[in-house]
């Protein structure tokens, strides 16, 4: 059996309604201790919203944390809600996001979004049978834009940078290798 790091006192440094960090005092194999700062998320879901043609819904938007504005897939959380079925929560941010509701939802995946620091899962789904739905985007994605691409151009997109999210990339790649 594999010895695992124990945590031995936490402190909570910062919330608000999106985030909490966290400082916890571990003990590692061995013997030595030391810190681990976790940021706690609630979970989120990204779907891969494909059109009837193949093309991929993609939304644009300004990302404040590294200065630019990319290409990704829909995505979200509910932070106002406890226990969000991901289900529902990828249903609302597909139609918030593009204006699209799906007829068709699979769940495909789950992963991490970066384990080294956050403890958030991602669940992903693809969404199929697209049909016109209500935009209702929130206050801070007003700037976002929408748009369906050829599966060919989203790997375009990924090679000349326009799509730099790693839960995209990883959701794609994902789909991609499902496919064959």
């Amino acid at each position: 059996m594999t010895e695992v790091i124990k945590q031995l006192a936490t402190r909570l440094i910062y919330r608000n309604r999106w985030l909490s960090l966290r400082e916890d005092k571990v003990r590692f194999p061995g013997g030595h201790e030391g810190i681990y700062t976790v940021v706690d998320k609630p979970d989120f879901a990204t779907i891969i919203p494909v059109h009837d043609d193949g093309r991929i819904q993609l939304v644009k938007q300004y990302r404040y944390t590294v200065g630019g504005t990319y290409w990704e897939l829909p995505q979200g959380s509910w932070e106002t809600k406890d226990e969000v079925d991901p289900e529902a929560l990828a249903l609302g941010e597909l139609e918030e996001e593009t204006g699209l509701k799906a007829g068709k939802i699979e769940k495909i995946a789950e992963m991490f979004a970066a384990y080294g620091v956050l403890n958030q899962t991602c669940h992903v789904f693809l969404a199929t049978d697209l049909s016109e739905g209500q935009m209702a985007r929130e206050v801070t994605e007003l700037d976002m834009e929408t748009a369906a691409f050829t599966e060919d151009e989203v790997l375009s997109m990924i090679q000349s940078r326009e799509i730099m999210d790693s839960v995209a990339i990883g959701a794609f790649g994902y789909w991609q290798m499902l496919k064959r």
